[in-house]
């Protein structure tokens, strides 16, 4: 969990230190922005090829690997005194983080009964949440009043009290023998439907997010102060709902995950069609925060039940598609905007958010239609 934590907000602190690392290496802000979406980019095309591999390698070595990797690219960072050497520190962060999240699911839910394993997914997605509730806004804090080399040489201690317990209390074992190597109801025509719904979501989801603070300002008339506080609301409902969602996604993966997305166009596109409104502005947003977590959260622990090959590759891809979709998000929200506005966004991102929950009901559909039956692990 405490990995989980450091390396997201390792991804998204220089969110909060732009125009602090810009004046100290003396480039634009824009190209500091580059730090955050090539990071995005890097696990796109890293997860699965990384994945592959090292497949045959022990969990405990590659996550101490992983971790060691996160604490030098740290360090490195907190040490550059150029734009390039800062960059290629944050690519090393990346190709790690690509890997941890495929391998950390299968290991930690392995130590764990199977009936449990929603749970343990969901105390992982907790610690990953919270990222951007605490480990962000506290990095930002201290970096504002000291020095934005600070928090990220913090984030290289964080990194080393993961890899010393990882490396002395994980048991070795060969990776095809462990507990969650394999799904527990392989099914390929599910993998797909999960994997295509959730590069959708992340699409639409990040086509209005990725300008939310614009959407704030200019269309619900917030100040650039109340936005912020906002965001810290968003923050906090993604928290909430992945806490929500973890409790019940062993019972219910299937309806947590569809829920989880119905939930997402409706807030997308209440903020489109009454985003004008404070009042009706907020409710809105924190339905979309609500969603956002437990969206990846609950394909993640899909992955786990219906992968038709090694887990760790399941859940490799589906981290691919996820980061691709955020991606393909923010560069859709991109062309809108000229067009239509930044409500224009919200909508193209509400209609995208449909369209996946329209894959996974078609999904489940086809499935029984074919099958006549759930699987196993959802009976």
């Amino acid at each position: 969990m405490l990995a989980a934590l450091t390396f997201n907000t390792a991804e998204n602190l220089p969110i909060g230190l732009l125009e602090l690392i810009a004046g100290s290496l003396r480039v634009s802000v824009s190209a500091v922005g580059l730090l955050v979406s090539g990071y995005g980019v890097t696990v796109a095309v890293a997860s699965l090829p990384l994945a592959h591999l090292t497949r045959a390698v022990p969990r405990r070595h590659v996550l101490a690997g992983l971790l060691a990797a996160l604490v030098v690219s740290s360090l490195v960072a907190a040490l550059a005194t150029s734009y390039g050497v800062l960059l290629g520190a944050r690519l090393l962060t990346a190709l790690a983080q690509a890997l941890f999240w495929a391998v950390m699911g299968p290991v930690a839910v392995g130590l764990f009964p199977s009936g449990v394993r929603g749970r343990v997914v969901g105390a992982l997605s907790v610690a990953g949440s919270l990222a951007l509730v605490l480990g962000v806004p506290a990095g930002t804090w201290l970096g504002r009043r000291t020095d934005w080399r600070v928090p990220v040489a913090l984030l290289a201690a964080l990194g080393l009290v993961c890899l010393v317990t990882i490396a002395v209390l994980l048991p070795t074992s060969r990776p095809e023998d462990e507990p969650a190597a394999h799904g527990t109801g392989p099914d390929a025509r599910r993998f797909g439907t999960v994997l295509l719904a959730g590069a959708l979501s992340a699409t639409g989801a990040f086509a209005g997010f990725t300008y939310v603070v614009t959407f704030l300002g200019d269309v619900s008339g917030f100040s650039p102060g109340a936005a912020g506080a906002l965001l810290v609301v968003f923050g906090l409902a993604c928290l909430a709902g992945v806490s929500v969602t973890g409790a019940v996604l062993d019972r219910f993966p299937r309806a947590a995950l569809s829920t989880a997305v119905a939930t997402q166009a409706v807030g997308l596109l209440g903020l489109y069609a009454a985003g004008r409104a404070p009042v009706a502005a907020v409710v809105f947003l924190v339905l979309t925060g609500a969603a956002l977590g437990p969206v990846f959260m609950a394909t993640q622990n899909e992955m786990l039940h219906c992968a038709p090959g090694r887990t760790d590759l399941a859940l490799a891809a589906n981290s691919g598609a996820y980061n691709a979709g955020i991606a393909a998000g923010a560069a859709l929200g991109a062309l809108v905007l000229p067009l239509s506005g930044v409500r224009g966004a919200f909508l193209a991102g509400g209609l995208v958010t449909v369209a996946s929950l329209a894959v996974l009901l078609g999904g489940r559909l086809l499935s029984r239609g074919v099958g006549g039956k759930r699987p196993a692990w959802e009976e």
